[in-house]
């Protein structure tokens, strides 16, 4: 393989994973815990767009809240993984591994 060619390859994985990245940056996954008490929503690049606390739960004590808080972003981080491995795989699928 030519080094022009693998250039043009490396080129086209690039602009597609800046494109799946941007996509991700988009993408708005929420995460729930407590039958609803907290509702973490965060972007397929882990970031925290918002977080919903029901009263309810307010009145629980700290290390309940936290540890409803802390199931709500577990669920949302799962679905954000699966998410990237689709997204990306997606961009990156097809293009040819260097040998």
């Amino acid at each position: 393989m030519d080094v022009e060619a693998l250039m043009a390859q490396a080129k086209q994985l690039q602009d597609k994973v800046a494109v799946a990245q941007d996509l991700l940056g988009k993408t708005s996954i929420k995460g729930i815990a407590g039958n609803g008490a907290c509702i973490v929503d965060m972007s397929g690049k882990y970031d925290l767009i918002s977080l919903t606390i029901s009263p309810e739960l307010l009145k629980q004590d700290v290390a309940a809240v936290t540890d409803v808080i802390s199931a709500a972003f577990r669920d949302a981080k799962a679905k954000a993984d699966i998410a990237i491995d689709k997204i990306m795989g997606e961009a990156t699928a097809g293009m040819p591994m260097p040998e």
